[in-house]
């Protein structure tokens, strides 16, 4: 692909300013809580900042659009609807009382309600969920650099990969949560500018919307389309992300308990507005393009579009903000299992070490996994669906009756997050053996519901027990042995 040199030497000059910053937040990591938490010194707007900037990545700029262009708000209710769903739900109901519990990770959580058993099995769980989200980030940032530089693909993902291994394993959630605060500015101002320009190349939205058919623009499935896999859409963001170390690790950064559930709900809000943008740029991008001009794979349908339709100074706003948006996701989501398998796995076989040198060591070793799925796989939404599903379908029903149940055995907990992963795992035999259409009951929704039956199980079993407690004390009275 043609390159302009301003454009190159913009990129690179962003990417040295992001070692730069890496290097600052460096200085200001002395522990493991510096490290995981930023010292639980996050303001409301650095705060929301890093969830807003953590969580708008590559899928839903270029996976996102892409869909959108295919199969309008039903190919999107995942992303970005299901994601700021999370969000909101986050701050609302789950925030505060997390924040009081003084945590360092989500498996703490686990380990407070269940033991040191689900603590285990949590971690590793959520460590291996976070490294095809990873993955995707590397993949999305060597397209990018790719397209910018006219490098092979694998030599721009191997590049990406280790500038952002590199900044994440210095600074740590200081780092992340700087240049978020950077990116979420560049973010927003660069899409916003990109899509006025574009919009004016257009003709306006009202041209756009007027080529565009109305069936884009419902949220209601055909009358053939099964309701449990619509359901499946947004649960698997909106549900799944809730037991995240992601977003946990925004809530303990905060420094008060109102900042952390505010910020988790304004993220939320900003996230789904300026997330409206790439989806349009999409539709924008449609209308300009010849269909010679339009790329096979539609994860480069933007890119394409910019560097054919716009000059050089655009093309380095929307390749900044573009960047900035997977940067700050992939920095976020490699540091989330990093700081897990140093804290709840590591920790408890190396007593004596160093938890900051173990988390450090887990960045790089999570690192270099994603990057090998990074370069075998080629589809962002895919690697970012795999990730989220894994949290709905083995942590999610763990958490709530954690968060509100009260002296849930640590078995039964366990049997919960494996029973639902493993269905959702084998779920394609499995629906083949019963007879179930694998597409009109998916496995996201099969091992979301096979995750609540050891919990059933449980308390069918204390129910019964208490019935047959008040019957044989009323049998007793009755006969006057009191």
């Amino acid at each position: 692909m043609a390159t302009n040199s301003l454009l190159v030497f913009g990129v690179v000059a962003y990417l040295l300013l992001t070692v730069v910053i890496g290097f600052i937040a460096a200085r200001r990591v002395r522990s493991e809580k510096d490290f995981a938490l930023a010292g639980k010194k996050l303001s409301l707007f650095m705060a929301t900042s890093t969830v807003f900037a953590t969580w708008f990545g590559s899928e839903t700029i270029l996976g996102s659009s892409a869909n959108f262009v295919r199969e309008g708000f039903l190919g999107v209710i995942e992303e970005p609807f299901g994601a700021a769903l999370c969000l909101i739900l986050v701050g609302i109901f789950f925030a505060r009382r997390l924040y009081r519990m003084d945590l360092v990770t989500f498996s703490d959580f686990f380990r407070l309600r269940y033991g040191v058993v689900a603590e285990i099995f949590s971690a590793a769980i959520l460590s291996f969920s976070y490294v095809s989200w990873v993955a995707a980030q590397f993949l999305a940032l060597g397209i990018v650099f790719h397209t910018i530089t006219g490098l092979s693909l694998e030599v721009a993902i191997v590049a990406m990969a280790v500038l952002v291994a590199f900044y994440t394993t210095l600074g740590g959630m200081w780092a992340v949560s700087l240049t978020d605060t950077v990116q979420m500015a560049l973010i927003i101002l660069g899409l916003a500018a990109v899509f006025v320009f574009l919009l004016q190349e257009a003709g306006g939205l009202q041209v756009i919307l007027a080529k565009t058919p109305a069936s884009h623009f419902s949220f209601l499935p055909p009358a053939d389309f099964s309701p449990f896999r619509y359901a499946g859409l947004w649960m698997v963001l909106g549900l799944g992300s809730i037991p995240g170390q992601d977003v946990f690790q925004r809530v303990m950064s905060s420094r008060s308990e109102q900042v952390a559930a505010w910020s988790s709900v304004v993220a939320g809000f900003l996230y789904l507005s300026v997330a409206m943008i790439p989806l349009f740029l999409g539709l924008v991008a449609v209308q300009l393009l010849t269909k010679n001009d339009l790329p096979q794979d539609l994860q480069f349908l933007l890119p394409q579009l910019i560097l054919q339709k716009t000059p050089v100074l655009v093309q380095i706003v929307f390749f900044g903000a573009l960047i900035s948006a997977i940067l700050s996701t992939a920095s976020g989501a490699l540091l989330a299992p990093s700081v897990l398998i140093s804290e709840n796995l590591l920790a408890k076989v190396f007593r004596n070490q160093d938890t900051l040198l173990l988390s450090r060591l887990s960045t790089l070793a999570i690192a270099g996994w994603a990057l090998e799925m990074a370069l075998a796989h080629r589809h962002i939404h895919n690697l970012v669906t795999e990730s989220s599903a894994v949290g709905l379908v083995a942590l999610f029903a763990p958490f709530i009756f954690g968060f509100y149940g009260k002296n849930v055995p640590s078995l039964v907990a366990v049997a919960s997050m494996l029973s639902g992963f493993c269905v959702w795992l084998f779920w394609q035999p499995l629906s083949r053996l019963f007879n179930i259409p694998h597409d009109d009951f998916p496995g996201t929704v099969a091992g979301f519901l096979t995750a609540f039956l050891p919990f059933g199980i449980f308390y069918g079993g204390q129910i019964l027990k208490k019935t047959k407690t008040l019957l044989a004390r009323a049998s007793t009275n009755g006969h006057g042995f009191v």
